[in-house]
């Protein structure tokens, strides 16, 4: 099993967002540390194009393929950043049966959530292509029927009170663990078979703007007590 950490360093609605720090650590340094920490030590991959990122990877004690301008675009695939990163092992001769993919925009992950996802998926590992991390929402949602303003519920008969009502999942990108067999076959991280497991709002949070740089600041300050949420 290999974990592997994508940080282009170009960003155009945060710039240099991948190096820029939280806390007094740089994001790419935050996710290498979880990674570690859960027990992936001689594992852990960052891709870049960024010498300055690679920099960083290496003093947080990652190793880093750097990766061709042509998967350093706006347009690259997150899939096709994680089978260069396997052809570059296969040719070393490493064959690892699971990729897990851990952005670092998501400064809120805990180590033991990450392990907690490769536990699962050592317990069960026919059972899916991918497990995926998802966030549990309960929300009453409405859909616009037509073009004035009017909407109908989504659900018709879900219950007014959000504990009555069956949850929804949705993706929230902190963590992927994919078998590389099905990635190399669909070209998908998700493969054919997916499952979810959910974790809380603050590790599910993901840093893409400046605003949500400042609130993450905020959410930092706040984490003894938010912690458990």
């Amino acid at each position: 099993m290999i974990a592997v950490i994508p940080a282009r360093g170009g960003s155009k609605r945060a710039a240099g967002k991948n190096r820029r720090s939280l806390a007094g650590t740089p994001l790419v340094a935050l996710a290498v540390n979880v990674a570690l920490e859960a027990g992936l030590e001689s594992a852990v991959i960052v891709s870049t194009d960024s010498p300055e990122i690679a920099e960083i990877a290496e003093g947080a004690g990652a190793r880093v393929i750097l990766r061709p301008a042509e998967l350093a675009t706006d347009t690259a695939s997150t899939e096709g950043v994680l089978l260069h990163v396997l052809d570059m092992l296969a040719a070393e001769g490493a064959a690892p049966q699971w990729v897990m993919t851990l952005p670092p925009t998501s400064p809120f992950r805990k180590a033991s959530t990450v392990a907690a996802f490769v536990a699962e998926a050592r317990r069960r590992p026919d059972d899916q292509d991918c497990l995926m991390s998802v966030t549990e929402d309960r929300g009453y949602y409405w859909r616009m029927s037509d073009n004035d303003g009017a909407i109908v519920r989504l659900f018709a008969d879900a219950p007014r009170r959000q504990q009555d009502r069956v949850p929804l999942y949705e993706e929230n990108s902190a963590i992927y663990l994919t078998k590389c067999a099905a990635l190399r076959e669909t070209g998908s991280i998700l493969g054919n078979r997916v499952r979810g497991l959910p974790i809380n709002r603050i590790e599910a949070f993901d840093i893409n703007t400046e605003i949500d740089f400042r609130i993450a600041a905020a959410m930092a300050d706040a984490m003894p007590e938010l912690a458990d949420v």
